[in-house]
C-alpha cells in the first residue's frame, strides 16, 4: 500500500467522541465560524476602502494599503485556525479533549487561548488533579524521611 493510499485511509477514519465532548466541539466550531464570518464582512469593506486610498494616492511609490489588508486576512485566518484541529484528530484517538486535545493550551490560535482560560494548562482538569495528588503524596512522604 502506497503512502497516499494510507493518508486517504487516515483522512476517512471515523472520528468517535462522548456526547457532551461532541457538542462542545460543535459550539467551538459554530464560535470560529461566526468570527470567520464576521471577519470576512470587516475585511470586505476594509479592502475595498484599501482600493479606494491605493488608487488615489500615488502611482505605487508608497506601500499600499491593500497588501497590509491581505497580510491582517492572514493573521486573523492563522489566528482563527478554523479547522486546523482536525487534521490532529484524524492523527490521534479521539478522547474526552476532543478539540482541546488536538490543541496546545496557550498556542497562538483561539483555540489555544480559550483552552488556555477554560483549563488552565494543557492536560484536562481530572489529570492535573491526579497529578497534583501525586505531588502531594511524593512531597509528604519526602519531608518526613
Amino acid at each position: 500500500m502506497s503512502e497516499e493510499s494510507r493518508q486517504v485511509q487516515k483522512r476517512r477514519r471515523a472520528i468517535r467522541a462522548p456526547r457532551n465532548v461532541l457538542i462542545r466541539d460543535f459550539a467551538i466550531f459554530q464560535l470560529k465560524l461566526l468570527l470567520d464570518g464576521a471577519k470576512d464582512l470587516v475585511l470586505s469593506g476594509l479592502s475595498f476602502g484599501a482600493l479606494v486610498i491605493d488608487l488615489l494616492s500615488g502611482g505605487g511609490t508608497r506601500p499600499r494599503v491593500f497588501y497590509s489588508v491581505l497580510a491582517l486576512s492572514e493573521r486573523f485566518d492563522l489566528w482563527l485556525n478554523l479547522s486546523g484541529a482536525v487534521s490532529r484528530l484524524e492523527e490521534e484517538e479521539l478522547d474526552e479533549d476532543g478539540l482541546f486535545g488536538a490543541s496546545e493550551a496557550g498556542s497562538d490560535t483561539l483555540l489555544g487561548k480559550v483552552e488556555e482560560v477554560v483549563r488552565g494548562g494543557d492536560l484536562p482538569r481530572h489529570l492535573r488533579r491526579k497529578l497534583e495528588e501525586e505531588r502531594r503524596k511524593h512531597g509528604d512522604r519526602g519531608s518526613g524521611s
